[in-house]
C-alpha cells in the first residue's frame, strides 16, 4: 500500500471511530499528508505504527463541573483534559473556557500541541483542556466558583512532572489564580503545576506577551530570510485578546503599523494605527466590547459583524502587507485569502491555532509568493515561555524581562531555522508548514520508538 493510501486509511478509520470531530480531522489530515516525504524515506515509522499511535491520545478525561451562580442556582458544564502525548516530557498545554469548546476542539488543539511543543526544542509533551463555560457576563464570584469546581476534578490528573496546564481563550491570570488557589487547598502543595501564574507567586515575566511577541519574531525571521523586514509594513491583526494585543504591541516595536483588531461583535480599523493602551484598557481592565474603542477614538472605523460582506471576515478586507490571524480556528477562509492576495498581502502569520480553513490553505500552497507562518511554529512562543516559567520555578529563580524575552526570540529563531532547513532537506525549500510538521513529528516519533509499545 502506498504511503498516501495508508494515510487516507488512517484518517478514514479515525473519523469512523470518533465521529463528529471535524476540527480534529482537519488538523490530523494537514499534518499527516505533509509527512509523506518523511514516511517514504524512513520505513521505521511504518514498522512501529507511529502514525496509527500518534493520532490517538494517551488519555482523554471528560468530567462534570457543577457550580452555584449568584442566584443560588446549580449550573453544570462539561470539563475536558486530553493528554495527547508524553514521549518527550510531561503533558503541557492550555485550558480554554468558551461556549464552543467540545471534545473535537480540544483534541485538535492537543494534537497540534504535540508538534508545537516539540519544535520549541524543550522537553514538554502535549495536552489541551477546557470547558464549555462562558466567562462573559459572569460575576467575579461566579468565575471563582466555577474555577474552583473545575480544579476540584482536574487536580487529580495534573502535577509538575505529570501535566502542567496553562491559559488559553477565556483563561487568563484571574482564572489561573483561582484554579491555583484551589489546587493548593486540595493538595496542600505549592508547586509549579500551572503556568501563566501571577508574577508575585511563581509566574514569569513575558509570559503574558509571549505568544504575540513570538508570532512577530517568527514573521520577522521569514522576512529576514528574504532580505526584508516588518519595518514600514501595514499589518491586519484579528482578535483583541492576549495574542492580538501583544502582536500589535510588538509590531510597533518592529516599526510596522497594525491597523485592525476584532472581537466576536465587530472590528476596528484605525488607519493611523491601533492604540495599544486603549485596547489594553478596554479588554484587560474594563473587559468591555471593542466598540468602546470608537468612543475613545471617534475617528477610527468600527464595523459590527452583521455588516461584514457575506462569506467574509471584515478584518481581511483591509488592504495590508501582512496578515496576523490571532483570534480562533478557521477564521480566515478562501474568500478572505483571495481578498488579501488581491490587495497585495504577501505574508500570513498564524497567531491563533489553525486559523486558515482547508480551502484557504490550498490557496496558500498554490501561491508560493505568500510567506506563510504555520501556527505550530509561529505561535509556539507562549508554550516556550511557559517552559521557561517551569524552569524558573524548579530552580527558584526569577529572570528579568529582557532575559526571558531574549530567550524567547532565540527559541523562535531556532524554530524558524529548524522548519526551513527541514523543508530544504525534503525538497520543498521554504514550505514551512511541511518543514515544521516533519521536524516536530520526527523528534516525538523517535522518542516513541525508543520507549517501546506504550
Amino acid at each position: 500500500m502506498s504511503i498516501h493510501k495508508y494515510i487516507n486509511k488512517v484518517l478514514a478509520r479515525l473519523q469512523s471511530a470518533t465521529p463528529g470531530q471535524n476540527e480534529f480531522y482537519q488538523a490530523a489530515g494537514e499534518v499527516l499528508r505533509s509527512l509523506e516525504p518523511l514516511l517514504e524515506a524512513e520505513q521505521k515509522y511504518d514498522k512501529y505504527s507511529i502514525i496509527d499511535r500518534i493520532v490517538i491520545p494517551e488519555r482523554t478525561i471528560i468530567f462534570r463541573v457543577v457550580w452555584i451562580d449568584d442566584s443560588g442556582k446549580y449550573q453544570t458544564n462539561i470539563g475536558y483534559r486530553v493528554q495527547f502525548n508524553s514521549a518527550i516530557g510531561p503533558y503541557k498545554g492550555g485550558l480554554r473556557f468558551h461556549p464552543t469548546v467540545n471534545l473535537g476542539i480540544v483534541k485538535f488543539l492537543g494534537f497540534e500541541q504535540i508538534f508545537k511543543n516539540s519544535l520549541t526544542g524543550l522537553n514538554i509533551g502535549a495536552a489541551k483542556g477546557g470547558s464549555n463555560f462562558d466567562p462573559k457576563g459572569k460575576s467575579e464570584e461566579e468565575i471563582m466558583r466555577f474555577c474552583q469546581a473545575f480544579m476540584t476534578e482536574l487536580y487529580k490528573h495534573i502535577g509538575e512532572t505529570r501535566d502542567i496546564p496553562a491559559g488559553d481563550i477565556g483563561v487568563g491570570a484571574r482564572e489561573l489564580g483561582y484554579m491555583f488557589g484551589q489546587f493548593k487547598r486540595l493538595t496542600g502543595s505549592f508547586e509549579g503545576v500551572l503556568t501563566g501564574k501571577g508574577i508575585n507567586w511563581g509566574g514569569s515575566l513575558v509570559r503574558k506577551e509571549a505568544t504575540g511577541f513570538g508570532s512577530v519574531y517568527f514573521a520577522e525571521e521569514m522576512l529576514n530570510k528574504q532580505g526584508d523586514s516588518l519595518k514600514g509594513k501595514v499589518c491586519a491583526v484579528s482578535g483583541a485578546g492576549n495574542v492580538a494585543i501583544y502582536t500589535i504591541q510588538k509590531l510597533y516595536d518592529m516599526d510596522a503599523l497594525p491597523v485592525t483588531c476584532s472581537d466576536s461583535r465587530g472590528m476596528i480599523y484605525d488607519k493611523n494605527g491601533i492604540d495599544v493602551d486603549t485596547l489594553k484598557l478596554i479588554k484587560e481592565v474594563q473587559r468591555k466590547p471593542l466598540s468602546e474603542y470608537k468612543v475613545i477614538h471617534p475617528n477610527c472605523e468600527y464595523i459590527p459583524c452583521h455588516q461584514y460582506k457575506e462569506g467574509h471576515n471584515g478584518v481581511w478586507s483591509v488592504p495590508c502587507d501582512a496578515a496576523f490571524p490571532s483570534a480562533t480556528q478557521n477564521e480566515l477562509n478562501l474568500n478572505d485569502i483571495k481578498t488579501l492576495y488581491k490587495n497585495g498581502c504577501r505574508l500570513v502569520n498564524e497567531g491563533a491555532n489553525m486559523p486558515l480553513t482547508e480551502e484557504a490553505m490550498d490557496f496558500v500552497n498554490e501561491h508560493r509568493d505568500i510567506l506563510y507562518g504555520p501556527a505550530k511554529a509561529a505561535n509556539a512562543g507562549g508554550v516556550a515561555t511557559s517552559q521557561l516559567e517551569m524552569s524558573q520555578n524548579a530552580s527558584m529563580q526569577n529572570w528579568s524581562f529582557a532575559e526571558v524575552d531574549n530567550r524567547l526570540r532565540t527559541i523562535m529563531r531556532s524554530i524558524f531555522t529548524n522548519s526551513y532547513e527541514t523543508s530544504k532537506e525534503f525538497g520543498d525549500e521554504g514550505n514551512l508548514a511541511m518543514g515544521a510538521n516533519i521536524a516536530g513529528f520526527r523528534k516525538v516519533a523517535d522518542a516513541m520508538i525508543d520507549q517501546g509499545a506504550v
